[in-house]
């Protein structure tokens, strides 16, 4: 049988995808395939499951743009090269190379920032072919000119459908959202979190809602509330399954709400907090209370929200009295130190795509230690510090939140973080530092799920093996 060499670069076409000319990276350290895409888009019946998805075929020319579709083999964890795990949509196509045709199976991910927008792992190599890893286009050379005849489509921010989870329609930080993204040309449903109801598969999985199949979304906006914690979490897994990009992922909802959890991941990550200390026999009560170093010291249930659950004991007696009142009552909680030099005060840091975008200072009611704005306290805005800053971004990627209220108290020994918060309001946050924080939400989002133009090369003709990919 006649060896089929390849080089590390080739030309390829996907004849079923409409797509006549593609350069490949032939790159045997890889596993699996990849084909550029973006604009992805699942649909069709749960047992004849498609996918829709865009590409640029060209890396020089943004302008050209054509729109696939195929079926839906299968959902797959992929691990890049750096090391990033993504779940990716499967499908199998047939692609041509010289007089030889076959069938390959290719995940599909963004490759707008590679030079090669496709990628030929090992997988797809047979037996019978040979790559060459210092040559080049061993088969013959095709031509971005074959799409001469398709239609140009104007580069365009694209319109994108959102969805937002929440049992409050009418709350301040919702409409905000609805406005912002409606303001920037997109479609943002609200969609009751407790009303959803799912369909578990491998392939066809879906989301029901009112006795209907929820559409595919670009992306969803998750305001889970702490009552329906659980089945909120299992509803966004169920979306993120899809491929929906989730702008709070349920592991980070999960960890955020248990306090327990999400301090133990704070310790872990080396991030400053309140000494803290957890039991669950009564009979540990005076060990607890010493190793936070004594009264006064705060006790907090685990699931606590907006302050409530939150009691300061300023002795040694009263901190006893209260643990017995909250073993009575079969309750979790943690035992922290007293930070006294913050005086009653917090900061709340709001981020976005892992940047500070706004900070407020929250002062507690006279005479009540928690700042919380739902308990009475007032804000202003606030000069963080370079420490309080990296301080907030470090815990919001800890916890795995796009978007998070982290709240921290300013310790004589740095920034000591008390709580992040997976669905932070908007409100108290916005009309304090009179920025539009949910127009910078939406723009987060299109970042992460609408077309990028590639950047504008040269299709390279013979670079240096092992080149981007």
């Amino acid at each position: 049988m006649a060896q089929f060499t390849l080089g590390w670069e080739e030309w390829l076409s996907l004849p079923g995808l409409g797509l006549p000319a593609i350069r490949a990276k032939v790159d045997t350290g890889a596993k699996t395939s990849a084909l550029h895409a973006f604009a992805i888009e699942p649909f069709g019946s749960s047992d004849k499951p498609m996918v829709r998805f865009a590409i640029h075929p060209d890396p020089a020319d943004p302008d050209l743009e054509i729109i696939c579709s195929a079926p839906l083999k299968d959902r797959r964890e992929v691990t890049s090269s750096n090391g990033e795990t993504e779940l990716r949509f499967v499908i199998e196509t047939e692609v041509a190379m010289g007089d030889r045709r076959w069938p390959l199976e290719v995940t599909l991910t963004d490759r707008g920032a590679m030079a090669y927008r496709m990628l030929l792992g090992r997988s797809a190599i047979a037996e019978d072919m040979i790559v060459s890893p210092t040559q080049s286009y061993q088969q013959p050379e095709l031509s971005f000119e074959a799409y001469r005849s398709t239609p140009r489509l104007k580069q365009h921010r694209r319109a994108l459908r959102l969805a937002v989870l929440t049992r409050e329609p009418d709350n301040y930080s919702t409409r905000r959202l609805i406005e912002a993204a409606e303001a920037r040309g997109h479609t943002l449903e609200v969609i009751d979190t407790s009303r959803c109801y799912m369909n578990i598969s491998a392939v066809g999985a879906e989301v029901h809602y009112d006795g209907r199949r929820l559409p595919h979304y670009d992306a969803v906006i998750p305001r889970i509330g702490a009552s329906i914690t659980s089945y909120g979490t299992a509803v966004v897994r169920q979306f993120e399954s899809l491929g929906t990009y989730c702008l709070a992922g349920s592991e980070g909802i999960a960890m955020s709400r248990d306090k327990l959890y999400a301090h133990q991941v704070l310790a872990r990550h080396h991030i400053g907090m309140p000494t803290t200390a957890f039991a669950r026999s009564p009979k540990d009560s005076s060990n607890l209370i010493q190793l936070v170093g004594g009264a006064p010291l705060v006790l907090k249930l685990l699931e606590s929200t907006q302050g409530k659950g939150v009691v300061l004991a300023e002795t040694k007696k009263a901190a006893e009295t209260v643990i017995s009142a909250f073993r009575g009552l079969k309750a979790d909680f943690l035992v922290q130190s007293f930070v006294k030099e913050a005086a009653g005060e917090d900061i709340r840091c709001l981020v976005v795509g892992g940047k500070v975008v706004a900070a407020m200072r929250r002062r507690g009611a006279p005479d009540d230690f928690r700042s919380n704005l739902h308990q009475g306290g007032t804000a202003e805005t606030v000069r963080i510090s370079k420490a309080e800053r990296d301080t907030a971004v470090r815990a919001a990627r800890a916890m795995k939140l796009d978007l998070a209220g982290v709240d921290m108290l300013r310790g004589d020994d740095g920034p000591k973080v008390l709580e992040v918060n997976s669905s932070p309001g908007l409100e108290g946050i916005e009309k304090t530092s009179r920025k539009e924080i949910a127009t910078l939400v939406i723009q987060h989002i299109e970042a992460k799920v609408a077309p990028r133009s590639p950047r504008a090369r040269r299709a390279p003709r013979k670079a240096t093996p092992g080149a981007a990919g």
